[in-house]
């Protein structure tokens, strides 16, 4: 098997450990690449369907081209999608700095479904590579009351063995991309013909390589209108992939503060 058989290989047993051991169970569908891979490698490993919902915390904010996405996705792959709501930005901590803030609405907005979906598992495409606190998670990540990472206390994931915590008020968090790069997953979306927003690929010398909120997300220089180009310009790339991200940019612990309290 080469590098992509083998990540492959990894993430469709994580899947099908947490649907035989997590229940009820959903997965976050954010509608960008990554969530969008995950949601690829979950059709794969039930043979084209999906056995649990999809999950859409909506901010409200999204581009158009994500809301049309989202629609037109969900009925070509018979898709059970859960939408909720985020709080206004009023009620988020006021001492978080603004786009985190604006961020933190999402935080809450997840917990909210968790909690009225009793969900006991929440399957989540973040990467290990993508921000220096995801580095610090597991695999299968227990989230205690009220939402909480403890990232001091965390379990060890030894010959993929995952814990599954079953105490009142915990559910766990499962990473099936979290050993991915970045250009692991343009890779894989080529080999596999996967499909994407289009505000990846460049218009008129800017592309999106991040997606999130309008308010806070920002596209960055490029020429690269195709997937393979996109590639190519990871090759070489030096730039942090959240560049375009404002939350990045504001104060050191920002982003740590928000996944300690739930962020995705």
């Amino acid at each position: 098997m080469d590098d992509l058989d083998q990540l492959e290989a990894q993430s469709i047993f994580i899947l099908r450990e947490a649907y035989r051991k997590l229940k009820p169970l959903a997965m976050l569908w954010s509608l960008g690449k990554d969530s969008n891979v995950m949601l690829w490698l979950a059709r794969k490993a039930f043979l084209g369907r999906v056995p649990f919902p999809v999950m859409h915390v909506d901010t409200g904010k999204k581009f158009p081209e994500m809301y049309k996405f989202r629609d037109e996705y969900t009925k070509k792959w018979n898709l059970e999608l859960l939408l909720g709501d985020c709080p206004p930005v009023e009620e988020i901590d006021p001492t978080l700095p603004p786009a985190a803030r604006s961020a933190a609405r999402k935080t809450a907005g997840l917990a909210a479904m968790i909690d009225k979906y009793k969900l006991a598992g929440v399957i989540a495409g973040i990467r290990r590579d993508e921000q220096a606190t995801r580095a610090k998670e597991r695999v299968f990540s227990p989230r205690g009351s009220g939402h909480k990472w403890d990232v001091r206390n965390q379990p060890p994931e030894f010959w993929d063995q995952y814990a599954t915590p079953h105490e009142a008020g915990v559910h766990v968090r499962v990473h099936p991309l979290l050993s991915w790069r970045e250009i692991d997953i343009w890779r894989y979306i080529e080999r596999e013909g996967i499909p994407l927003v289009d505000l990846y690929f460049s218009k008129e010398g800017k592309r999106y390589r991040s997606l999130g909120d309008q308010d806070i997300t920002s596209p960055i220089e490029s020429t690269a209108s195709t997937v393979a180009e996109v590639i190519a310009e990871l090759e070489t790339s030096r730039t942090s992939e959240r560049a375009g991200r404002a939350m990045d940019h504001e104060s050191e612990d920002a982003f740590e503060r928000l996944r300690v309290a739930g962020y995705l």
